[in-house]
């Protein structure tokens, strides 16, 4: 059996448009006739290019190769160029193609997965969820409206979940990190509160920042909320700086989580020997696959941290990481993200039931995917997958982040 072809579909989910402006799907067939699906996460560059990015990665370093000697094409496809170090766009093309040759392998040998990474360690796979907009909420202002939040939060206890996560301290800049406005300080702490208060002990309280920060602003911030005890403290600094994420780390009595826009290993260890986080979070789609995951759990485990696949993306990925969860010791949780366009795309064949996932058994990644509905949905806009602002912190007037939720009108 050898890898023969790529087709990549890009298909962008309908408004409000949770999981970003777009899916990055790959199908992968090999010349006796397998079909694999993956996904990819990337997002530095626009879907036209990332395309060719794609297709170059395997017929470069894939083709013809038996999807069984994954860790040769990532060697390839790591060296590439003569780097040997992690590049977030050619590892976001091959953790997708990775994903496939998964699928494919299980398809091949009428197994899930996860009984090809070492059998299945967890029957059930604690689930997490944003807290979104409630059909009666305005979406505007549920952004900033700690009530709101907490109406969420109690509505997603009712359907079993255990943890939820929310991200009221913007905004995103591309200026780097910013010492929070008092406004921001000050609208984290109602939220929390308003959450806790709603919840109770009913679940944790998963605190969303995604490097918009100084290392002072972040301890600032993190102090802050600490009475409510938030379960983690996500990304506080910019992804980057392993030292002043250590920093963060002992100075807030919070764990702090990281790792949705690291790649491979070589990104991941450093955390771990600096004692920077406690929690990680890659993205399949972007880590480096399945495989690498793996790896990096495996790291983990070694110094007592814990993994939480990120997902903010299509259901491919999401699929992928759900397989892999359910084969290694140390998941704290799998993110989740339900949307009637998720469910559809691989017709109902994976949800969460009462807070936890359980692995699809089916051959490979267990899944079908609705081909036709992912290319009816075709992504026509100029916009990356997530953008972030180039306006500064908002000291007079408050910030606000939409969710990562595109602009409806794009």
């Amino acid at each position: 059996m050898k890898l023969k072809d790529v087709e990549v579909i890009v298909t962008a989910p309908p408004p409000p448009g949770w999981g970003g402006r777009y899916f990055i799907f790959v199908k992968v067939t090999t010349d006796d006739g397998i079909t694999g699906w993956g996904e990819c996460y990337a997002a530095s560059v626009g879907p036209k290019a990332m395309t060719a990015v794609i297709e170059d990665v395997f017929y470069r370093h894939m083709a013809g190769e038996n999807p069984e000697n994954i860790e040769l094409m990532f060697r390839r496809a790591y060296s590439s160029g003569f780097t040997q170090r992690p590049d977030l766009t050619v590892m976001g093309a091959f953790s997708g193609l990775e994903i496939a040759c998964w699928d494919i392998l299980g398809k091949a040998r009428g197994r899930p997965v996860y009984a090809l990474l070492g059998g299945r360690m967890n029957e059930r796979i604690r689930a997490y969820t944003y807290l979104y907009p409630l059909p009666h909420h305005d979406m505007g202002k549920f952004w900033t409206s700690p009530d709101m939040a907490a109406e969420c939060a109690v509505e997603m206890v009712k359907k079993g979940y255990t943890a939820v996560k929310f991200d009221p301290a913007g905004p995103y800049t591309m200026r780097g990190g910013h010492m929070p406005a008092m406004s921001d300080i000050s609208l984290s702490v109602a939220f929390c509160k308003a959450i806790r208060e709603a919840v109770g002990d009913k679940a944790d309280l998963l605190f969303g920042t995604h490097g918009q920060f100084s290392t002072a602003g972040a301890i600032r911030l993190g102090q802050a909320i600490e009475p409510y005890s938030p379960l983690w403290f996500e990304e506080p600094i910019p992804p980057d700086n392993v030292a002043e994420m250590a920093k963060v780390a002992q100075a807030v009595r919070i764990p702090v989580a990281t790792g949705e826009r690291l790649s491979t290993k070589a990104e991941f260890a450093p955390l771990l020997r600096a004692g920077a986080a406690t929690i990680l979070q890659p993205a399949l789609g972007r880590a480096g696959g399945i495989w690498e995951t793996k790896k990096i759990a495996a790291l983990a485990e070694v110094y007592n941290a814990q993994m939480s696949p990120h997902v903010y993306c299509g259901p491919l990925e999401w699929a992928a990481s759900v397989h892999l969860t359910a084969s290694i010791p140390n998941v704290l949780f799998c993110e989740t993200i339900e949307t009637p366009f998720h469910d559809a795309l691989i017709k109902g064949g994976m949800r969460v039931e009462d807070g936890f996932m359980t692995p699809p058994e089916g051959p490979g990644l267990g899944i079908e995917i609705d081909e036709a509905l992912a290319r009816a949905h075709p992504f026509t806009g100029d916009g990356l997958h997530l953008q972030m602002q180039e306006a500064p912190c908002d000291y007079a007037n408050g910030n606000a982040f939409q969710g990562g939720a595109p602009a409806p009108t794009e």
